[in-house]
């Protein structure tokens, strides 16, 4: 796709909980489509009554997490008529809603672990059914905030006051021991299969950010070392979950693969992370498709989505 000229407004930052996520995703795709000829136009986004550049015609949205993945920016842009990059509201609202987008898994056949959706207020230990060891997470947040692994019942009640914070209710899903995978999804190109291995610990904030001044850290593998028939299975999980959320464009699907190999689908991330330590970039480029292109092809095809 040709940019030379475009005015593309690159509406970053957001006000959640993933805003320095942004905002470092945000000077990689800077760079990428200043380098092919775009005048971008950063916008740093705090809530609703954001204000485009005038002449912008598409908004390249780079927004983690709430506002800018939940629907809630797509909503704005249609309302007032302008063109955007990514999943449209009805989809991003779906895979930002954890309860919402597991539900969908398990009416579409896509392999997911089971659940329990915990109501808070009032909760104890043993108001939880899935055994130990499990995770509790909040139902709408990414990059492993507020992610606990448990081990046993004080765990529990430590996560359930911890939780609270990010809403009524939180996700409980069985601790499976395993790799940890994520599937990039680019048009109808599924991207090859990433192993995440953290340092120690899990793959939290910290492992997946260390440039935001963790002490942890993550090795990436790609082409992750799965065999043609665990890789082929892994990649159709993916497929099957972007699919089934309706998504459009792009988006990079998290999934974890047990000691027999078998996958389970966790989450559908519509605005995936283009830091430099981000995995949709790395995927892409083992395919042939550098930065920039990745920018110009996200680009390409989210103008050709009828909104």
């Amino acid at each position: 796709m040709d940019l030379i000229g475009r005015r593309i407004a690159l509406l970053k930052g957001g006000p959640g909980s993933e805003r320095a996520v942004s905002l470092e995703t945000a000077k990689g795709v800077a760079v990428a489509l200043r380098s092919l000829g775009a005048e971008v136009l950063e916008v740093d986004v705090t809530g609703r009554d954001f204000e485009l550049p005038e002449g912008a015609d598409v908004a390249f949205n780079v927004i983690h997490g709430t506002f800018g993945e939940d629907g809630g920016l797509q909503a704005v842009l249609e309302s007032r008529g302008v063109s955007y990059t990514g999943a449209g509201p009805a989809s991003s609202a779906l895979a930002f809603d954890k309860a919402r987008s597991k539900a969908a898994f398990v009416e579409q056949a896509v392999p997911t672990t089971a659940y329990q959706i915990l109501t808070l207020a009032g909760a104890v230990p043993a108001d939880v059914t899935i055994p130990l060891p499990m995770v509790m997470k909040p139902l709408c947040e990414g990059s492993s905030v507020g992610v606990h692994i448990i081990r046993d019942e004080a765990g529990i009640r430590a996560a359930i006051a911890d939780l609270a914070a990010f809403g009524a209710t939180a996700l409980v899903e069985p601790f499976i021991s395993g790799k940890e995978l994520t599937v990039g999804i680019l048009g109808d190109q599924v991207l090859p299969v990433i192993h995440i291995q953290p340092r120690s610990g899990f793959y939290d904030i910290s492992n997946k950010y260390p440039w935001m001044g963790g002490t942890g850290g993550s090795d990436y593998f790609c082409p992750a070392d799965l065999s043609a028939e665990t890789t082929a299975q892994v990649q159709a999980a993916a497929l099957a979950a972007h699919q089934a959320l309706g998504v459009e464009v792009y988006s990079r699907v998290d999934v974890l693969l047990d000691a027999d190999d078998v996958p389970y689908v966790l989450e559908v991330n519509t605005i995936p992370g283009m830091t430099s330590t981000s995995l949709l970039p790395k995927a892409a480029a083992a395919v042939g498709i550098d930065y920039p292109a990745l920018c110009a092809r996200i680009l390409e095809l989210s103008l050709e989505v009828q909104r």
